[in-house]
């Protein structure tokens, strides 16, 4: 598929052509993605799907391909309720650290284990191990049917466990409209945290939503 082919139905644009990582969207609206690298326990994914169900929030998962493997339930549950899934990869390596071929194996594994748990692979890959893409890494993502790679401008680094109050804290300092925000599944203080998140961007008048809403005009 090349530039000038009209996207499909549901296709964002900007994702059928090649160009730099997308690192936010539209910073003039009202919506904000709320992205989560995808794996770790499924009843703290479920947890994160609850909140978003009550605050009527979109999502969107970046999905480790052995996780959608290991879960073959969580893909299907994500999509029922409205949220969207990308491809972080097959097995979360740090995609810096290998050879093309290695990172091509990681995005075309990772593309196929999300096909088979949702019937697509998406229209996004964020890579593992790196806030920023390279050259071998945009090119084993296009290998895998990706033209562009996700970063994000909003990381509260709730990786690192620093509790719901810090998660909370960094997140709604940072945000505005058209952030792309770093989030992981498999953390309590996430959690624990993401109600609080949510209440904040309301109040922020900034509303959720899965990260191809937020770029359909982009």
């Amino acid at each position: 598929m090349n530039e000038t082919t009209p996207p499909p139905p549901g296709a964002p644009r900007v994702a059928l052509t090649s160009g730099p990582d997308i690192t936010h969207g539209p910073a003039s609206g009202h919506q904000v993605a709320l992205t989560f690298h995808g794996q770790g326990p499924v009843h703290l994914a479920e947890e994160i799907m609850a909140a978003c169900a009550t605050a009527e929030a979109g999502i969107t998962v970046f999905a480790v391909g052995t996780w959608l493997v290991q879960n073959p339930r969580i893909g299907r549950q994500l999509v029922a309720a409205g949220h969207e899934v990308g491809n972080h990869t097959w097995s979360h390596q740090q995609m810096k650290q290998l050879s093309a071929a290695q990172a091509v194996d990681e995005a075309v594994r990772g593309a196929a284990a999300l096909t088979a748990a949702i019937g697509t692979s998406g229209w996004w890959f964020r890579p593992s191990g790196t806030q920023r893409s390279t050259a071998v890494i945009r090119a084993a993502a296009l290998e895998a049917g990706y033209h562009r790679c996700i970063s994000y401008d909003v990381d509260p680094q709730d990786f690192l466990d620093p509790g719901a109050r810090a998660v909370r804290q960094r997140t709604l300092q940072a945000v505005r409209g058209g952030s792309i925000v770093s989030l992981h599944f498999g953390h309590q203080g996430t959690v624990e945290a993401l109600p609080h998140v949510l209440e904040g961007l309301h109040a922020k008048g900034l509303q959720p939503v899965t990260l191809s809403t937020m770029l359909r005009d982009a």
